[in-house]
């Protein structure tokens, strides 16, 4: 689960949006290139290449545009840009494993859920070494729902998960690592490279480093 920081909608959004009149409404259904096509790769610019989620590395080319708030649940939020997100995974196959936006469709209780534009977000879930994902506090019932909802422990994100802290958090490393050592990892992993990209899951590297410093 991941924390993600809004920019502002991309212009063509803005000036598509404004030229409603008496005889047309702007609905999500009539969004399409090139204003689309701007939205998604807004989406993905913002956080970083990476699933809003999950946070795996994603592309135009394997993510979609997700509505936190589903449009079924609310038509006036389906073009607000703030409720839009950029989840991997964008065609559906029988045997693709469902998670994050295509698993949680059109089902959200909003006083369960917990919006990734909370910035203490990622701070109510944690990592274990072998890749699992839980609430940071057994009692917190919204991060449980969200896991569950999004199904981000299935053993497909959970052994990615674990490959790539393994990697890392190796014994050798646990046994020597310093304060000042998981401050570099974390400050690595939450920062963009040249493109302006995170690596893959580095939300999980980091905020595993900042799990082991207390933080």
């Amino acid at each position: 689960m991941r924390f993600v920081a809004k920019d502002r909608e991309p212009d063509s959004l803005a000036a598509w949006k404004e030229q409603v009149n008496e005889e047309w409404t702007p609905s999500y259904p009539d969004l399409q290139n090139p204003e689309k096509r701007d939205v998604h790769l807004a989406l993905l610019t913002e956080q970083g290449g990476t699933c809003c989620y999950c946070g795996r590395r994603i592309s135009l080319e394997e993510s979609h545009i997700e509505h936190f708030v589903p449009q079924e649940a609310s038509e006036d939020l389906a073009l607000e840009y703030r409720n839009l997100h950029a989840s991997c995974i964008r065609a559906l196959t029988p045997r693709l494993p469902l998670h994050c936006g295509h698993a949680k469709g059109q089902h959200l209780d909003l006083k369960r859920s917990i919006s990734p534009l909370d910035p203490a977000y990622e701070h109510r879930f944690r990592y274990a070494l072998d890749g699992g994902l839980l609430p940071a506090n057994e009692a917190d019932e919204n991060a449980r729902y969200m896991i569950d909802l999004l199904k981000l422990d299935i053993a497909a994100l959970r052994n990615r998960r674990e490959a790539i802290l393994a990697g890392m958090f190796d014994n050798e490393f646990l046994a020597s690592a310093t304060d000042e050592d998981l401050e570099k990892i974390r400050e690595t992993y939450r920062t963009r490279d040249g493109d302006r990209n995170f690596q893959d899951f580095a939300h999980v590297i980091a905020r595993f480093a900042e799990q082991l410093m207390g933080v």
